[in-house]
């Protein structure tokens, strides 16, 4: 073989390990937070910025596990997002207080409500004091928990002026929208609620009611439904399985998780177009 052909074949070979660059490992940060302090992992695209940046609120399972400082669901997350130019800020809103998980009733310890707000309030006060943030493009996304305490953050209630400007935008995916629906929920930040029609763990119904109901009171807010997906279904190769959740009388039911490779596509491209708004 000539050797430009030989040279020509190898650049072809080679290419795609180069085009498949590994995730930057995160590094913690340790972000002030009343007498206290909250630990948070942050993924940073390569460069000085100003970047957009995107919170991202872990789920009931929390964020980390024995051996590994995030988990697949949300390192896959931050990978989707720094292709697209954005830092991530995953606080730590369980291990910051030395908690494992809180998805059954006995192991309620965080209330979305107020640490788990208190903590996105903090993650965007210590934001906005760093040269590489773009301060106009801080945004919200969330998952199950998460996505239930972002949905208290962007109401026009806990709007606070002592942080300015505000968030740029909100995604929460498959959230417990039950009790925001019979209060009446709005946002101030356009908001996108992503979840799965087959959802037996969250209630479809109930977020299309919260949705719905915001109508002309509200930011812009949307609602898509994935008819055939559970609960989870953004995960990436996650058989459908059964899980143990806790409901509201304290008694275990059972609800089902699993990826849905369709839904799971099209979330990511909802999510980058969102974003970019």
């Amino acid at each position: 073989m000539h050797f430009k052909s030989v040279f020509m074949f190898l650049a072809m070979i080679a290419a795609p390990v180069a085009a498949a660059t590994p995730l930057p490992a995160p590094h913690q940060v340790e972000i002030p937070e009343g007498s206290g302090t909250l630990h948070a992992q942050l993924y940073r695209p390569a460069g000085d910025g100003p970047f957009p940046t995107v919170i991202a609120l872990h789920g009931c399972a929390g964020l980390t596990s024995r051996t590994e400082p995030v988990l697949p669901r949300y390192r896959d997350w931050a990978e989707q997002l720094l292709t697209t130019g954005h830092a991530v800020l995953m606080p730590d809103s369980y291990g910051s207080h030395q908690l494992g998980p809180q998805c059954r009733v006995k192991e309620h310890q965080v209330q979305i409500r107020r640490q788990r707000v208190a903590d996105i309030n903090a993650a965007r006060q210590w934001l906005v004091q760093q040269k590489w943030v773009a301060r106009n493009r801080i945004s919200l996304v969330g998952w199950g928990n998460g996505a239930g305490a972002l949905l208290w953050a962007v109401r026009p209630q806990m709007w606070s002026r002592t942080v300015d400007p505000d968030f740029r935008s909100a995604v929460a995916f498959y959230p417990d929208c039950r009790t925001s629906s019979g209060l009446g929920w709005s946002a101030r930040v356009p908001t996108l609620v992503l979840i799965g029609g087959r959802d037996d763990v969250s209630s479809a119904s109930a977020c299309h009611q919260m949705v719905d109901g915001a109508r002309g009171r509200s930011a812009l807010a949307r609602i898509v439904v994935y008819p055939e997906a559970y609960h989870g279904f953004d995960r990436a190769n996650v058989p459908l399985r059964a899980i143990g959740v806790s409901s509201d009388a304290a008694t275990i039911e059972h609800g089902h998780v699993g990826t849905d490779a369709s839904a799971r596509e099209d979330a990511q491209k909802r999510v980058a177009e969102w974003l970019s708004r």
